[in-house]
C-alpha cells in the first residue's frame, strides 16, 4: 500500500528536525479529494434499498430478533463492529451488539465457500455497549465497551460459546471503540470515543498473549500533522483518574470511532469532526487523510465519519453513522467516492464493515435499519468485482 509513503519517508528522513510547527504542513499531501469512483456511479437501488455500482449486488444475511436463515439463532440487536475470519473453506464473520445495561456481547454466524450460513452462535454476553473491536493475528475478535470505564473483552469465534471470552484489563478502562493489531511493532492501536479523547497503543508483554503488557497514550501538537511520541499511562484502570487525562501533552481527538493498520501504517477516524487520520508509524508521524473542511471541488461525500476497513488494493471503505447512509471510498491516490447509499434508514447508522479473506464479500450492518429502533438492525452482504 503506497499511500505516499514513499514520499513521506523521503521528506521526514531527510530532516525531520529541521520542521517545527506549520512548517510539518509542507511534508505532507493534501487530504483526500473528490473523484470517480473506480467502480463508477451508483445504480437505482435494488430491492433492499441499496445502491451500489454496476456489476455489485446484495442480500440479507440476518435481521436483529429473527432467526439468522440456514440456522436456529437469533440475531441480537443493534448489531454493530465487525470483522471476518477464515474458517477452512469458508470464513466467520463477527458482529457486536451495541445494547447497554448488561444486554451487549458479540454474536458470528459461520459460513462455508459458498457463503451460505451452516451455524451461527453467541461469542460474548452480560456486557455493555460493545461498539466496534478489532481481530487479532491469533484469530479472536476485541469487543470494546463503549462506556466511560468499558473494557476490551477478547473473545475466540471459532469456540461457538460465550463462556470462554476473556476480559483484558491491562488494556485499559476507558471509553473503548475499535482496535487494530500491528504485527511489525507488536501494538495494538485503540481508539477512544470521547469529545477530548485520545489514541493509544497497548505493548502486550507476549505477542498472542493480552493478559499484561503496557499501555500507552499518544502525545503530539495541536496541528493536524507533524510527529508524535508515545508515553505510557500511569493507572489504566483509569480511577479516579480518567485514563485520558494522567499523561500531559497528549493530542486530543473529537470522538475516536473505526480504527485499521496495514503496511506500517494505521488509519482511525474522528466522528465529531468528520476527519480520517493517517499516522506512519515507521517515520512516527500523523496526518489528515480526509477532513470534510477541505474537500474540493463540490461537497464532501463522506460525513458522520465511523467505522473503517481496508481491501487488498489498498482501498479504504469508510462508512457513515448518520450522513445519508454511505459507506465512501478513500483509494491509495487519495481520492474519495460513494461506493454505496442505503436508501430510507435515515434514523440508522452502518457499522461492521469487513471483507471476506478473499476479498469478494463485504459485510456490513444498518444498526437501526428501516424501524429506527435497535430492535431493527440488518446486517447486508455486498459481492461484486472488488478491486483486489
Amino acid at each position: 500500500m503506497k499511500r505516499r509513503n514513499l514520499l513521506r519517508a523521503s521528506v521526514v528522513g531527510a530532516g525531520a528536525l529541521a520542521f517545527t510547527g506549520s512548517l510539518w504542513e509542507g511534508a505532507f499531501a493534501a487530504p483526500a479529494q473528490n473523484a470517480t469512483g473506480p467502480y463508477g456511479p451508483l445504480q437505482p437501488a435494488d430491492a433492499n434499498g441499496i445502491q451500489l455500482p454496476a456489476g455489485f449486488s446484495s442480500r440479507v444475511v440476518a435481521r436483529s430478533g429473527q432467526t439468522v436463515p440456514g440456522t436456529s439463532y437469533t440475531w441480537h440487536a443493534a448489531p454493530d463492529g465487525g470483522a471476518c475470519f477464515a474458517d477452512g473453506s469458508g470464513w466467520i464473520y463477527v458482529s457486536n451488539a451495541e445494547i447497554g445495561s448488561g444486554g451487549g456481547g458479540a454474536s458470528a454466524i459461520r459460513f462455508d465457500s459458498a457463503g451460505t450460513a451452516t451455524s451461527a452462535y453467541r461469542i460474548l454476553g452480560g456486557t455493555n455497549r460493545n461498539c466496534a473491536g478489532g481481530a487479532t493475528p491469533w484469530n479472536t475478535w476485541l469487543s470494546c465497551e463503549e462506556v466511560d470505564t468499558g473494557r476490551v473483552w477478547e473473545t475466540y469465534p471459532f469456540s461457538g460459546s460465550s463462556a470462554t471470552a476473556v476480559v483484558r484489563p491491562a488494556m485499559g478502562r476507558f471509553n473503548h471503540e475499535a482496535a487494530a493489531c500491528d504485527p511489525v511493532r507488536r501494538a495494538i492501536y485503540l481508539t477512544e470515543d470521547k469529545s477530548d479523547g485520545c489514541f493509544y497503543r497497548f505493548l502486550p508483554t507476549t505477542w498472542g498473549d493480552l493478559s499484561s503488557g503496557t499501555l500507552q497514550v499518544l502525545r503530539a501538537g495541536t496541528a493536524t500533522s507533524g510527529s508524535f511520541t508515545w508515553a505510557n499511562v500511569p493507572d489504566p484502570d483509569g480511577s479516579p483518574t480518567a485514563t485520558r487525562n494522567q499523561v500531559s501533552g497528549v493530542k486530543r481527538f473529537n470522538g475516536g470511532e473505526g480504527c485499521h493498520y496495514a503496511s506500517d501504517t494505521v488509519w482511525f477516524t474522528t466522528k465529531g469532526d468528520n476527519r480520517v487520520w493517517q499516522v506512519n508509524l515507521a517515520a512516527n508521524t500523523y496526518e489528515l487523510a480526509y477532513d470534510d473542511n477541505l474537500v474540493t471541488p463540490g461537497t464532501a461525500p463522506l460525513t458522520g465519519v465511523d467505522n473503517i476497513t481496508g481491501a487488498g488494493s489498498g482501498d479504504l471503505y469508510v462508512a457513515e453513522d448518520g450522513g445519508n447512509m454511505e459507506i465512501c471510498l478513500i483509494t491509495p491516490d487519495d481520492k474519495i467516492s460513494v461506493f454505496l447509499r442505503i436508501g430510507g434508514q435515515s434514523s440508522s447508522e452502518i457499522a461492521g464493515p469487513a471483507f471476506t479473506p478473499a476479498g469478494d464479500r463485504l459485510y456490513f450492518s444498518s444498526q437501526r435499519g428501516t424501524s429506527g429502533s435497535s430492535s431493527g438492525g440488518i446486517t447486508y452482504c455486498v459481492t461484486g468485482p472488488f478491486r483486489t
